[in-house]
């Protein structure tokens, strides 16, 4: 009964001190196998694969608790004021989901970078603290939940009655979101929160040599065109006190569907990647750089043609304005299409990224196949038709299609980006196997240029 024997395992790693030393207990043989089992269970409790397995769990059960009081709230509005209400919830909310769709995406670009040997911290001159993939999806993780519950408490707090409490719930938010972002402590990642700030800083003043990692957040904006739109007209609802009302039914109205501010903030993006191509032809005198220039230029026409649809006559759009503007929706695509299979992709050194350094069925199925590489020219053309079509005014207020236009969008941005950075490294390590034979003097001063970058790299602190 007393003075029971029982033997610890040396290596177990859920013990605070391992050792081969036996202990004396004053369990008796049941005690001792009750011991033993709830040792057993509270091992299992602290497997990776367990813990992983219940955040996962405990993360689609908010998912599902949230969606069920979303619902349920909207359920309960009337039938007329449940479609203006939930087109004025989808304003607030839809931009921060697909920037949060942009993370979750950009995280997958990174995990596959890692495992395909392509250094994408040195492309853009990261330190050695940048995020890995793991802490972008944990990023990922924590915009979802906090958009999708602060989402689910306006719906519920306006169906209930609380209409001045449910208003504050996307200002609170994107107050929030400005503050993390700014914030001098050294938390939430603040080296790599300051290095986007000055980054967009560098896109809004391009008065630097532009940098690979200027550019390709530029371009990536171009694709969130009108996230960055619904943004402001989120902002101006808020900063007019007509959160929670019907004001933005009003196409004429300050922040109305109808304001000249929609067609000025979807063309800037597009006017800062042009900026940027005449400020590296300047430093580098490379004429594509003027030919890069002139694909921006063919989105404004596009832009500012739509927009003409709300001030004049609609005869005189249909029969004058229409036809210039399909001519110039298709100038857009198809000059924006070849100059990512000619230049940003450059086909000719197409070196098959998904070969992963521990292949395995992911790999095995992509790499080498014929029909990867037709999908992805295909798509893109597809794609970058749709999202010039989407820049058409009467698109407006159809917000689903506009939505599901603007995902497929960063889908076909989150595409490209893998071969655009891929395409990168390849000519750094390879720089004899280049295509560009239209100025191979100003390739190879570049490809000495971010030779000479990534020398200095790695020498410094970084970011």
């Amino acid at each position: 009964m007393f003075g029971g024997v029982l033997s610890m395992p040396v290596n177990n790693p859920h013990l605070r001190k391992s050792g081969s030393r036996h202990i004396v207990t004053n369990l008796g043989d049941n005690d001792l196998k009750t011991a033993s089992m709830l040792l057993s269970t509270y091992a299992k409790l602290q497997t990776p694969i367990f813990l992983r397995s219940l955040k996962v769990a405990l993360y689609i059960g908010g998912l599902y608790v949230c969606g069920k009081i979303g619902l349920e709230s909207v359920m309960k509005m009337g039938v007329d004021t449940r479609e203006l209400f939930f087109y004025e919830t989808f304003l607030y909310y839809n931009p921060l989901l697909l920037i949060t769709l942009m993370v979750w995406l950009w995280g997958v670009n990174l995990w596959v970078f890692s495992r395909s040997g392509v250094d994408y911290a040195a492309i853009f001159y990261l330190g050695p603290d940048h995020l890995s993939h793991k802490e972008i999806w944990k990023c990922a993780r924590w915009m979802t939940t906090i958009i999708l519950t602060s989402m689910t408490a306006y719906l519920y707090l306006y169906s209930h009655g609380d209409v001045k409490l449910a208003a504050s719930q996307p200002v609170v938010l994107y107050f929030s979101a400005v503050i993390i972002l700014i914030i001098p402590f050294n938390i939430f990642y603040m080296p790599s929160r300051y290095y986007l700030l000055w980054t967009f800083w560098r896109i809004l003043f391009p008065v630097q040599a532009v940098t690979f990692s200027d550019f390709f957040l530029a371009d990536i904006l171009t694709s969130m065109s009108k996230v960055l739109s619904d943004l402001e007209r989120s902002v101006c609802r808020m900063v007019h006190r007509q959160v929670a009302t019907v004001a933005w039914f009003e196409a004429d109205s300050v922040c109305g569907s109808h304001s000249a501010a929609i067609p000025l903030v979807l063309v800037l993006p597009y006017l800062f990647r042009l900026f940027q191509c005449i400020r590296q032809y300047k430093d580098s005198k490379d004429i594509a750089n003027i030919y890069n220039a002139g694909k921006y230029l063919t989105a404004v026409p596009v832009i500012f043609l739509s927009a003409l649809k709300y001030y004049i006559d609609p005869d005189t759009w249909t029969y004058s304005i229409q036809p210039a503007w399909i001519l110039a929706g298709l100038a857009n695509t198809f000059f924006s299409f070849f100059w990512d299979i000619l230049r940003d992709w450059d086909l000719s050194v197409f070196t098959r990224i998904f070969k992963f350094s521990r292949p395995n069925l992911f790999s095995h199925l992509l790499y080498g196949r014929r029909w990867v590489y037709v999908w992805v020219i295909g798509s893109n053309l597809v794609l970058r038709w749709t999202w010039t079509y989407k820049l058409s005014a009467h698109l407006r207020n159809n917000y689903i299609t506009v939505f599901i236009i603007t995902a497929l969008e960063i889908y076909r941005r989150f595409q490209w980006a893998f071969f655009r950075i891929e395409n990168v490294w390849y000519k750094i390590n390879n720089p004899k196997h280049t295509s560009h034979q239209s100025n191979p003097l100003s390739l190879q001063n570049d490809i000495n240029s971010e030779q000479e970058k990534l020398l200095a790299h790695s020498h410094s602190p970084g970011v």
